[in-house]
């Protein structure tokens, strides 16, 4: 998975390891941020709408641009990528060939903002014909992302040196929506927790051992769709980089 410098959490250091609980252009609970995100509550919001908000964000100290650019953004999630020495690319010559869409790249793991405006439809055929494989594209707006992270799932769970946070991205909505949280294995000393979903992003805990990866692709089975993980150090970063606009 993607690791970067930041994780969620109460705004201290623990263990080495910064607590981050801003964005650098706006704190993502402040009432700004809510007018911004209010169009991305609706599955189909339009640049009009966006713009509308943008308005509201901007009468209470937000930027316009800043706003309006980071709702609508896109970011990418590739599954299943520069792992273990399969379906292996270089994230930064991709970036290079999509530097009109003003991409941007986090980690290695296949995660990018697109701040440029572009459908989804067209961004995920881009992006298929320029890998050299098959791999599932998941796509998510700006605004999910940011809504997301105000919504402080980990808020329970301590900074701990041995555990990892996490999100899994779903493809589509689920199949099948199981009660949380939920532990593995079933008994005896758990290895990863489930602890909640808000639509397409299942949140969770990890131990840092070796058999507790192997828990992750239970999450596909549990939802019934397929996904793709990434730490929340990764989640974070994503958010520091809507919000820089």
């Amino acid at each position: 998975m993607a690791m970067s410098k930041w994780v969620c959490g109460s705004g201290r250091r623990s263990h080495g390891e910064a607590a981050f609980t801003t964005i650098p252009s706006a704190d993502p609970t402040s009432g700004a941020w809510r007018d911004c995100l209010s169009s991305s509550e609706r599955p189909h919001t339009g640049a009009a709408e966006a713009r509308r908000s943008a308005d509201k964000g901007r009468k209470r100290g937000l930027g316009r641009d800043v706003c309006e650019r980071s709702v609508m953004a896109l970011v990418v999630f590739l599954r299943g990528v520069n792992v273990g020495g399969h379906r292996t690319f270089r994230p930064t010559a991709l970036v290079k060939e999509l530097a009109n869409l003003d991409v941007v790249n986090i980690g290695a793991a296949g995660t990018f903002v697109v701040r440029k405006p572009v459908t989804q439809a067209r961004l995920r055929t881009e992006m298929a014909r320029r890998l050299p494989f098959d791999t599932e594209i998941m796509i998510c707006r700006g605004g999910e992302i940011l809504r997301m992270i105000s919504q402080k799932h980990f808020a329970d769970e301590p900074i701990r040196r041995d555990i990892t946070r996490f999100v899994s991205v779903l493809a589509r909505s689920p199949r099948v929506k199981p009660p949380t949280p939920v532990s593995f294995p079933e008994s005896g000393r758990w290895l990863l927790k489930i602890l909640a979903r808000e639509r397409r992003f299942v949140f969770g805990v990890y131990r840092r051992e070796v058999k507790a990866i192997g828990y992750l692709g239970e999450i596909d089975r549990l939802f019934g769709v397929r996904t793709t993980t990434r730490n929340w150090n990764t989640i974070s970063e994503i958010a520091r980089v809507l919000g820089s606009g």
